[in-house]
């Protein structure tokens, strides 16, 4: 995949002007779970849309930094997904959805600790193995943290990646809204993240909040456009990732494809900015 592309998640109430009209995006990405069935009208629309645009398949399932072993039919199905479309990017998130045969709709955190490493790494190598290609790991948005968390994020991730060779999928909304919450200065965290590996860059919309004593607390939605805050940020990241193909999430309230299609131009344009300073 180029790096001086962007694209947006593929939602099937645009699947029509996708495939009628001309555009400048450069990907789509899907959520692997929701294509988890052997046929019918998703992967009709799916198969036209991957033989014009290249894909990133993002999993949602995986349940990566979880303490149980990996569901081997779960990561079955999604193997074969990313061999029926041969995605140019796979990626999963740093948290866990699953416990004990229960699951959650919802990515939770995991502590940033020994035991939390070795366990988040096993479960990486066993998905690399399973699929014959390196993934890409996205960084959570958090709401809480762990008393036993003895590494901070960035480090943690950065260790993370050495150990499994695995790349980053940088998701700069959820630097922000992690950063809100905890108190942090955004800027100051994106610094400590391992952006040098980054392969993909996300970005999103976020809803604001307050927590049991009344303070700020941002939701990491999806589901409005990419603040202004955000937008800033990632003018920062892109000058310590380089050029990185950015995706626009939109999983709520989704608007028109042409309204979706100019916020990831938006995107571009600042691509190709930090690509003419560099």
């Amino acid at each position: 995949m180029e790096s001086l592309c962007v694209g947006v998640g593929l939602k099937p109430a645009h699947f029509a002007d996708i495939h009628a009209l001309p555009t400048a995006l450069g990907f789509f990405e899907i959520h692997a779970e929701n294509y988890l069935v052997a046929g019918g009208p998703l992967h009709h629309h799916l198969a036209r849309i991957r033989a014009r645009f290249p894909l990133s398949i993002h999993g949602v399932g995986l349940s990566i930094g979880g303490v149980d072993p990996l569901d081997a039919e779960h990561l079955d199905a999604v193997a074969a997904l990313v061999r029926r479309y041969e995605p140019a990017l796979f990626s999963e998130h740093l948290a866990w959805s699953s416990h004990g045969g229960v699951y959650f709709n919802d990515l939770l955190p995991a502590p940033y600790n020994q035991a939390a490493l070795q366990q988040v790494c096993t479960h990486i190598h066993q998905v690399q193995e399973r699929m014959g290609r390196t993934m890409l790991l996205e960084n959570p948005s958090t709401y809480v943290e762990f008393a036993s968390s003895t590494w901070g994020e960035g480090d943690f991730l950065r260790e993370v990646l050495q150990r499994t060779g695995c790349g980053l999928l940088l998701d700069v909304n959820n630097v922000y809204v992690s950063a809100i919450n905890h108190g942090r200065d955004p800027l100051q965290s994106l610094r400590a993240m391992p952006c040098a590996a980054a392969q993909e860059i996300h970005l999103a919309g976020f809803a604001h909040d307050q927590d049991s004593a009344g303070d700020v607390l941002l939701i990491d939605t999806h589901g409005a456009p990419v603040a202004q805050a955000v937008w800033d940020l990632y003018r920062h990241a892109l000058a310590l990732t380089g050029p990185c193909p950015t995706l626009i999430e939109r999983d709520n309230d989704v608007p028109s494809f042409h309204v979706l299609e100019q916020e990831a131009l938006q995107a571009l344009a600042l691509l190709q900015a930090q690509e003419a300073a560099a």
